[in-house]
């Protein structure tokens, strides 16, 4: 029998879940950025070009930030 370690029991499966949720994606979210913007840079988009690639290529992203500050104002 193992002997009792405090420190596995200070994350329940459910704060995990959120944490990863909330850092992994935002992390993910901020790579796609660099990839637009790279993509941008490399095909000699200008400025309006860089302008659309970025409004419509992070337009998915905008969904998953309103949803979490939906979540976070509308908390009880």
């Amino acid at each position: 029998m193992r002997a009792y370690e405090p420190w596995l029991d200070a994350m329940t499966e459910e704060q995990f879940a959120q944490f990863g949720l909330t850092f992994g994606v935002s992390g993910f979210m901020l790579y796609m950025l660099f990839i637009i913007w790279r993509l941008a840079r490399e095909s000699k988009a200008g400025k309006f070009g860089t302008f659309i690639l970025f409004l419509v290529l992070s337009f998915g992203m905008l969904g998953f930030v309103a949803k979490q500050v939906l979540v976070w104002v509308l908390a009880p």
